[in-house]
């Protein structure tokens, strides 16, 4: 399917966060080309089926974006990913995860984008957390002293649109990639042995993917238009999990959107270094 887009989903028992999800997605403006959902349900033991097949029963009636459901037995993110993208057929794939609210714009943004940079073989936007009020007030602190990093991945490279290569970064991550069909080819699967198995704090295997796109000469294009907002779990606020993260995420600043002045590991792919 040319000119179309695939929303590829992927899920680990967050059924009410999931369909949270969903609702941001069928309340966005519709593009042109045709759009549709595939969810990758990893491991599920909630009713994260039962809720989908409730959904595909109803979206016809209701006018929503048609959903396909394929549940990966294996655990791990990446099992998940490199089991469904062979199924797309469409040229477009975003990444939406389970935990984000995309923006009422999203939809027409990757169109825009992939009209406007056809040369383009990935696009990034923003990530922002989806804060409500309850947040605690050092969240917000811009002074010297503040916490940053904070817990709850973000990518935002600013207001004006640019080519982020792998010598200045940032690196993006998958929570708000779209990838051309080519570059599923090019790049190869993602590395089971990153990112992660359920709700552990895994990661990097989406950061590797970008970059060793990137390495084989894959542009990748910031678009500021495509925004998808983080949900805030205020538990990742408190100080044990602040420890826990950065003691286990080794691609963390990659993915809060930070580039330190001094090097850092960001991933080891065919034996090539990237800090």
């Amino acid at each position: 399917m040319s000119d179309a887009l695939t929303i590829l989903i992927c899920t680990h028992n967050r059924a009410d966060l999931l369909e949270l999800a969903l609702t941001s997605l069928n309340a966005a403006q519709r593009p042109a080309m045709p759009v549709q959902i595939l969810v990758a349900a990893n491991a599920c033991t909630d009713d994260t089926a039962v809720r989908m097949r409730a959904y595909q029963s109803q979206q016809a009636s209701k006018n929503w974006l048609p959903l396909r459901l394929i549940e990966v037995p294996t655990p791990g993110k990446s099992h998940a990913l490199n089991r469904t993208i062979p199924e797309i057929d469409t040229e477009l794939t975003a990444f939406v995860d389970d935990d984000h609210r995309v923006d009422e714009n999203y939809l027409v943004a990757i169109a825009h984008a992939a009209q406007s940079w056809p040369d383009a073989g990935l696009y990034c936007g923003r990530i922002l957390p989806d804060w409500n009020g309850t947040e605690p007030s050092w969240v917000h602190d811009e002074g010297p002293y503040r916490i940053y990093p904070l817990p709850v991945p973000r990518y935002n490279q600013g207001d004006q649109p640019k080519t982020i290569t792998a010598e200045e970064g940032p690196i993006p991550g998958g929570g708000n990639l779209v990838v051309r069909r080519h570059v599923f080819a090019l790049a190869g699967q993602f590395s089971t042995e990153l990112g992660p198995h359920g709700h552990d704090l895994g990661g990097g295997e989406d950061s590797e993917y970008v970059l060793r796109a990137m390495i084989r000469g894959v542009r990748c294009q910031y678009a500021p238009n495509i925004i998808q907002h983080h949900y805030v779990d205020i538990d990742r606020l408190k100080l044990s999990y602040l420890l826990k993260k950065f003691s286990t995420h080794p691609f963390y600043l990659a993915h809060s959107g930070q580039w330190p002045d001094t090097p850092v590991y960001v991933a080891q792919t065919g034996g090539i270094w990237v800090s």
